[in-house]
């Protein structure tokens, strides 16, 4: 079923208020730490993750404009620093990159082969401005590549030193459906600081309060005020307008059964005439987890590489078996993947694989909208005498 709002429950845990130059001594904090802060920037015309060396980096007065296969940033009357809904990247881009080498081997003049592994020295990162729905992204990861038999430690290694602070959502975007997943828009746990931004009357401030021992440290460290009641009062509230925003829903249906019983719905022939599995959806997802293996040599011979890299069931070569593709049609491809994010990923993993984020929406160039699929397939089988 989908679930309730999630919103701030515990007004009491905020520990202190900063203002923009207690932001700016969290970052500097951190580095002083030994940490690459990564944060959301203004650039290249979208708001994108990238290394931040101050808080001044941040997109402030910058927000987005989104719709299906639609996005662009737009300049705001304010200086909020994250009002603005979930970019072209996720975190998954810096704990689960894109492409890594995994071993390199070389022959020798005497012919003899070498192979050495690839050692990785991890970055120590800290993540400013965890939007709720990719902070649950980050535990779905987790329990995907270090909760199960086949461990994947690289991951692991990136993830164990992550320092995460969550900014809570309070303008959420046209293509958002984190309420219905139960993921926002207030911040879930995992975090070690929350952020909640307040730009009013009183002034540009940030409620900010621990979750971790290590968090607590950290602010304790940096300049701030006791949070007062008006701030806390207004934070809630932006939360709570939030989660009334939401620019998308899912049907409040059991979305594990809905798909399983739909798998001859006439909607995939609709979807298939419309996808161009170009995998767009999987490469913006940040649960999408999908990886290969590519061996290269160079033009001697005496030179090989094997990296690791994502891929995507949208992919021909991705279900290969001897004597062809299992799923060799868009119509089969697209329902592997909406069947597994929405249904049997609770198989695998105990969870939905989707958090309600919207960037398989906007990021799809001919807008295929997962929420009007999953409403199209329950109206479907309510049509066929389904439960409703």
């Amino acid at each position: 079923m989908a679930t309730a709002p999630t919103t701030t429950r515990d007004l009491g845990s905020a520990d202190c208020v900063l203002d923009r130059e207690g932001l700016d001594a969290l970052v500097q904090a951190l580095r002083a730490r030994g940490r690459t802060v990564v944060g959301p920037t203004a650039r290249d015309g979208a708001i994108v993750l990238a290394e931040l060396e101050s808080a001044a980096e941040l997109p402030y007065g910058w927000g987005v404009e989104l719709e299906g296969g639609h996005y662009r940033v737009v300049r705001r009357e304010d200086e909020a620093a994250f009002a603005h809904s979930a970019g072209p990247q996720s975190w998954k881009n810096f704990l689960l990159p894109e492409r890594v080498r995994q071993w390199t081997a070389d022959r020798g003049p005497d012919g003899e082969m070498t192979v050495r592994a690839e050692r990785h020295d991890p970055a120590s990162y800290a993540f400013l401005g965890v939007r709720p729905c990719d902070l649950r992204a980050i535990a779905i990861q987790d329990q995907v590549l270090l909760g199960g038999r086949h461990r994947d430690d690289a991951y692991g290694a990136r993830r164990t030193g992550a320092f995460l602070i969550a900014v809570e959502c309070v303008e959420p975007g046209a293509t958002c459906f984190c309420v219905s997943m139960g993921t926002g828009p207030a911040a879930g746990p995992g975090y070690d600081i929350a952020l909640t931004e307040v730009l009013d009357d009183a002034g540009h401030r940030f409620l900010a309060r621990a979750g971790t021992p290590e968090g607590a440290e950290v602010l304790a460290g940096l300049p701030q005020r006791p949070a007062d009641a008006v701030t806390r009062t207004a934070a809630h509230e932006a939360v709570e307008a939030a989660a009334g925003r939401m620019g998308r829903t899912m049907p409040s249906v059991d979305l594990r059964a809905l798909l399983a019983d739909t798998l001859d719905a006439e909607r995939w022939n609709d979807v298939a005439a419309r996808c161009l599995t170009c995998g767009n959806c999987t490469m913006a997802c940040p649960t999408c987890f999908c990886t290969t293996t590519e061996d290269v040599t160079d033009l001697t011979g005496d030179h090989a590489e094997r990296w690791s890299r994502w891929d995507s069931c949208y992919d021909l070569d991705f279900s290969h078996l001897h004597g062809g593709p299992v799923r060799s049609s868009g119509r089969s491809r697209y329902r592997q993947w909406l069947t597994h994010k929405l249904g049997t990923w609770h198989d695998q993993f105990g969870s939905s694989g989707c958090v309600g984020c919207g960037r398989c929406i906007v990021w799809c160039p001919v807008a295929i909208d997962i929420t009007e699929e999953a409403h199209a397939l329950h109206q479907e089988a309510l049509s066929k005498g389904g439960p409703s």
